[in-house]
């Protein structure tokens, strides 16, 4: 398979006061949304036209069908209109021997746009590889990296994403959740395998970033209900959240995300070129999973002499300098990194995508304005003064900013 890379408040209003005040509303959090009057429930949609497109030299039939599947509780009333996108090819002479794929996007609360019209579908908006993309009117072509040619692709939207939403009796309760979300997608594949008679056909799941975690779920599911799978595809996976949240206490973020570092450091010229980027990565793994990881454990009793050996190859590794890293006592989570990589040059790194670079926003400013975070088991120290516990002090140009430290940082 081919596979492109991807590069994904509330506004109070005053009024006067009057003599007889109205009651204060009830917090949206106490809102039982459970109560809400029973929406119309649609009629299942579907519409199918036919077209070609040439991959590799081959002229491929498909055929798009943009349609709605009603999905039911155990009462068989329908709760959920989901909305989907398939492409399959028409020319199939044994259905049983083409695979299909269910292909979602995650957040979650992201539509399948993204791996639809960006990566997998026959056509794809043409974007700037690495750069802005320019303001409309957007160009779509054939998308030479689609996935048609080996596999029908059946494009779906979770209930509360794209078109799909919540009918009937039907709330965001009943689909918000991890196996809620499972659940209803579990019906609706199982559904669509019934009605186009792709039981037999190899049958797999595509999903991106917290798609991924969804798979999971979904196909332990799947499996459970009788359906066998052929295998499970993971873009950006996240299937353990320790890994991305560089949570307090916790170094393994830290360790995972050091070759991201350094390959992101190569792309943007801080670091220079390896005359071998695969050999030097494998180098940045090892050293990362080794040396660093041993390092970060030891905690407070790490001597000074390995801790500054440790900063100086970290530093040559991401471009990163060795003070910077001592501050930040060898642990630089991805928002940090972002705002200081390139901040000599007036600039913030991507974060979905680190190919990226663009000016810094107020709050990038102010993570670039910090030369570190501080931290030190117990509390934070200033000059033998200890601050309280579980906040964070940051330094620049002789300034002391002290602002409580974020527990969680995430936004797959």
């Amino acid at each position: 398979m081919r596979f492109c890379t991807i590069i994904m408040l509330a506004t109070v209003f005053a009024a006067p006061l009057r003599a007889v005040q109205r009651p204060a509303a009830a917090p949206t959090s106490d809102r039982d949304t459970t109560k809400a009057a029973p929406t119309p429930i649609p009629n299942e949609t579907s519409s199918a036209t036919d077209h070609t497109i040439r991959i590799g030299g081959q002229l491929i039939p498909y055929r798009a069908t943009a349609a709605t599947m009603l999905l039911k509780n155990e009462k068989d009333e329908a709760i959920g209109a989901l909305y989907y996108t398939a492409y399959t090819r028409p020319d199939a002479k044994d259905p049983s021997q083409r695979a299909i794929s269910f292909i979602y996007n995650g957040g979650p609360g992201s539509a399948s746009a993204w791996l639809h019209m960006g990566a997998f579908g026959p056509r794809r908006i043409v974007t700037t590889d690495a750069a802005f993309t320019p303001p409309p009117p957007y160009q779509i072509v054939d998308n030479q990296s689609s996935l048609i040619d080996v596999t029908d692709m059946v494009f779906i939207d979770p209930i509360g994403t794209g078109f799909s939403k919540p009918v009937g009796k039907g709330t965001g309760k009943d689909f918000w959740g991890v196996d809620e979300d499972a659940k209803a997608l579990a019906q609706f594949i199982s559904q669509y395998v019934s009605r186009n008679g792709r039981w037999a056909s190899p049958k797999y799941l595509i999903g991106e970033s917290y798609g991924t975690t969804r798979s999971a779920v979904l196909g332990n599911r799947l499996e459970r209900d009788g359906m066998s799978l052929n295998g499970i595809v993971l873009i950006s996976s996240v299937l353990d959240f320790e890994t991305l949240l560089f949570a307090p206490g916790h170094d393994l973020s830290y360790e995972l995300y050091l070759p991201s570092y350094a390959a992101t450091a190569v792309y943007h010229k801080v670091i220079p070129a390896p005359a071998n980027l695969g050999g030097f990565l494998t180098e940045v793994r090892r050293y990362a999973m080794g040396e660093y990881t041993a390092a970060l454990a030891a905690g407070a009793t790490l001597p000074a002499d390995r801790k500054a050996a440790v900063a100086k190859q970290v530093a040559a590794y991401t471009g990163l300098s060795e003070d910077y890293l001592l501050k930040a006592d060898l642990r630089v989570n991805l928002r940090q990194f972002m705002a200081e990589l390139q901040r000599a040059r007036g600039l913030v790194t991507g974060r979905l995508d680190s190919r990226f670079s663009g000016p810094p926003g107020p709050v990038d400013r102010e993570r670039a304005g910090r030369s570190a975070v501080e931290r030190r088991h117990g509390g934070i120290h200033r000059g033998g003064e200890r601050l309280s516990s579980g906040r964070a002090e940051v330094r620049h140009a002789g300034s002391v900013r002290d602002g409580r430290r974020r527990a969680v940082e995430l936004g797959a």
